[in-house]
């Protein structure tokens, strides 16, 4: 297994938890690596991605715990991926140094209509003068991230990148009343499409579709494809390793 932000961040949730997390699924074994069930596991197409861009995730308490969620995937393939546990009254050191560095350019990714219309951005500045970009993505149920978004004074003096995608989400690993709400994963792609970086956008979108795939057909005992769409896609995408 390769470590990364989210695993840490995972494996320290579980180190204080006083009881076992019980999600839905949580009791099957699974790789640790991708958390799939072993039969399923993906591991070996697990591709890395170059993108001139970070992306900060700021994960509601249980997220790391839930095997379909999406922040685990960008920490897979983007090496400057960040993952910190939100609370309501701490606030981690390490996230406020790495929002004070200055190869970095924060913005929070979030609707443009829940925020003073002074601090949003549809695109990136043409120029940067600042960092890096680093998009700070708020993991969490919808009404978990509105609650995250107020309740959290130091994302305040950054701007607010407000996404406007043209598709419906295609995530079905959770349900949601909303279409146009997208999963972390997808918000991840959009955003690396604005940095310039659109190969790494394009992998993290087969990426997330074989995962979706391979999950639920593990969930439901269906053999697997590997000569499905979204195998090809990611294949397709990704350049052949060195060697």
């Amino acid at each position: 297994m390769t470590e990364h932000a989210v695993s840490r961040l995972r494996a320290a949730r579980l180190a204080r938890s006083s009881r076992p997390f019980l999600a839905r699924g949580s009791r099957c074994e699974r790789c640790a690596g991708c958390r799939l069930l072993p039969s399923y596991c993906m591991c070996e197409l697990r591709p890395r991605v170059q993108a001139d861009a970070g992306v900060c995730l700021l994960m509601h308490d249980v997220e790391p715990l839930k095997p379909s969620n999406t922040g685990w995937l960008i920490a897979d393939l983007l090496p400057d991926t960040f993952a910190f546990g939100w609370s309501r009254t701490e606030v981690d050191p390490a996230l406020l140094q790495l929002l004070a560095d200055p190869q970095w350019q924060p913005y929070v990714v979030f609707p443009g209509e829940y925020v003073e219309p002074q601090r949003v951005l549809h695109s990136l500045p043409t120029e940067q003068t600042a960092g890096k970009p680093l998009f700070i993505l708020l993991d969490a149920t919808w009404s978990e991230a509105r609650k995250m978004f107020r309740k959290s004074p130091y994302l305040e003096g950054f701007p607010v990148l407000s996404l406007q995608p043209e598709q419906l989400s295609r995530y079905r690993l959770r349900r949601s009343k909303y279409a146009e709400h997208l999963c972390t994963a997808e918000v991840a792609g959009l955003c690396l499409e604005l940095a310039g970086a659109p190969r790494a956008a394009a992998v993290v979108e087969a990426y997330l579709e074989v995962f979706t795939e391979r999950y639920i057909a593990a969930k439901r005992a269906w053999p697997l494809n590997l000569r499905s769409a979204a195998h090809e896609a990611l294949a397709a995408c990704i350049e052949p390793a060195a060697g």
